[in-house]
């Protein structure tokens, strides 16, 4: 999944109004972010295999600890402690380990069988909705425009760079989401890793839109 990875967090702004969108964002995707950085120091393994299923080519070998259960339990926690740690703040600390632990059973509902409740175990889990290229396309769309009418609720543009920056920012994920869905697949495993560390870029960008818009 990766729409609805942002759909979350832009989702979470309701439940936690004072949480800056980049930390959201960072939470949601925290497992995401970290992958590359674990694929590329040879950590975890994925492999590109063409119609693995409809709506993406990857084969994920193994990626126990960013990926499994546990792994992405452990991962909130440390996330929600170290927010915690500097902002003094329990709720926003709880939203955000939520944030990062939803991101396990949203990859439960599109992947295929293949994450781990925890390193080590040999049963994989997935319900397989990439299986299906229509089924995929409207379940992530539409959590990503629930996501956006929750945000943009809550929060308002204070100037055009705001109310622009923003709807940049989506027709950017978006397209990268479409291209991923109908384009070539990635060409080599160092280039998907050094692409997908590119994440950090949509975290910047949502700095910039949220500086912005009030809540």
């Amino acid at each position: 999944m990766f729409l609805g990875h942002f759909a979350a967090g832009m989702a979470a702004k309701r439940l936690s109004p004072t949480t800056p969108l980049p930390l959201l964002f960072i939470a949601a995707q925290f497992v995401d972010l970290l992958w590359p950085a674990f694929l590329l120091i040879g950590l975890e393994q994925v492999a590109i295999v063409p119609g693995m299923t409809a709506a993406t080519p990857l084969d994920f070998i193994s990626y126990p600890f960013t990926h499994s259960l546990l792994g992405t339990l452990g991962w909130g926690f440390l996330l929600g402690g170290v927010v915690y740690a500097f902002r003094k703040n329990e709720r926003e600390a709880w939203i955000v380990a939520a944030c990062v632990i939803s991101h396990w059973f949203l990859d439960f509902f599109s992947h295929r069988p293949d994450l781990l409740l925890a390193p080590g175990m040999d049963i994989k889990y997935g319900l397989g909705l990439w299986n299906s290229l229509p089924a995929t396309i409207v379940v992530e769309f539409g959590m990503f425009a629930a996501g956006i009418a929750i945000y943009t609720r809550i929060t308002k543009a204070e100037d055009k760079k705001g109310s622009i920056g923003f709807w940049v920012l989506i027709s950017a994920l978006a397209v990268i989401y479409i291209g991923n869905l109908f384009g070539p697949p990635p060409p080599s495993v160092n280039v998907l890793a050094y692409s997908a560390i590119g994440l950090w870029l949509f975290v910047a960008w949502s700095w910039w839109v949220e500086a912005h818009r009030k809540s």
